[in-house]
C-alpha cells in the first residue's frame, strides 16, 4: 500500500480477514437487486478504468492506498494475466466493480467501487460465484469492514491465513474461463 510519504509498503495483517466462499452470504436486498439483472456484469474489459475509479477520492475516503505507481504495477500484473477486474455496467456505463490478483486457488481483492446502488455488491457476488465454479478456496480481504461483514467475512489467526495460503497455491485454477 501507498502511503502519503509516497512509499510502498507491505502489509501482512494480523488477524487477516477473508471471505469464505463456502458460506458466503448474499443479503436479502442484494438478492432482489440480483433477480432485477439492472447490471451487465463484465470480466476484464476496462481494468485500468477499473482501478482508477478505486483510487478516486470519494466521501469518507478523500486519500487512497492506490498510488500511481500501484496502478502501473497491478496494470501490468493484468497485462501477464494475473490481475483481473469484475464490471457492473449499466446503460453502456461502468457503474461499479472490483479488481484483485488471482495466484492458482488464491485470489486476493484489492479494491472496489461503486457509482450506483449495488454495482460493487454485484460484482462482489458475481466473482465469489465466478472463484467457486472455478476451484479457487481462498477470497483474501486484507482487513474486515462493516461492508464486507455482511457478506460472512471472517478474521483469522496470521498462522491459519498461512496455511490456507500453502493449500490454495497448490490448487490448479484459472480466473478466466477455459473455453
Amino acid at each position: 500500500m501507498a502511503h502519503e510519504d509516497g512509499q510502498i509498503y507491505w502489509y501482512d495483517p494480523d488477524p487477516r480477514a477473508i471471505l469464505p466462499l463456502d458460506s458466503f452470504y448474499i443479503p436479502r436486498s442484494l438478492r432482489r437487486t440480483l433477480k432485477k439483472r439492472k447490471f451487465d456484469i463484465r470480466i476484464n474489459t476496462a481494468f485500468a478504468q477499473v482501478i482508477t475509479e478505486c483510487a478516486a477520492p470519494a466521501p469518507g475516503r478523500e486519500q487512497t492506498w492506490i498510488s500511481p505507481e500501484i496502478m502501473d504495477a497491478y496494470i501490468k500484473l493484468h497485462q501477464i494475466g494475473f490481475a483481473h477486474s469484475v464490471e457492473a455496467w449499466h446503460d453502456g456505463q461502468l457503474v461499479g466493480g472490483l479488481y484483485g490478483v488471482a495466484i492458482n486457488g488464491f485470489f486476493a481483492g484489492e479494491s472496489m467501487f461503486s457509482r450506483m446502488r449495488d454495482a460493487s455488491k454485484v460484482a462482489l457476488v458475481f466473482l465469489v460465484e465466478r472463484l467457486r465454479t472455478q476451484g479457487y478456496m481462498l477470497l483474501d480481504i486484507q482487513f474486515l469492514t462493516d461492508h464486507l461483514s455482511r457478506f460472512g467475512a471472517i478474521e483469522i489467526p496470521r498462522s491459519l491465513y498461512k496455511h490456507r495460503l500453502a493449500q490454495a497455491l497448490r490448487v490448479s485454477a484459472r480466473f478466466e474461463d477455459v473455453s
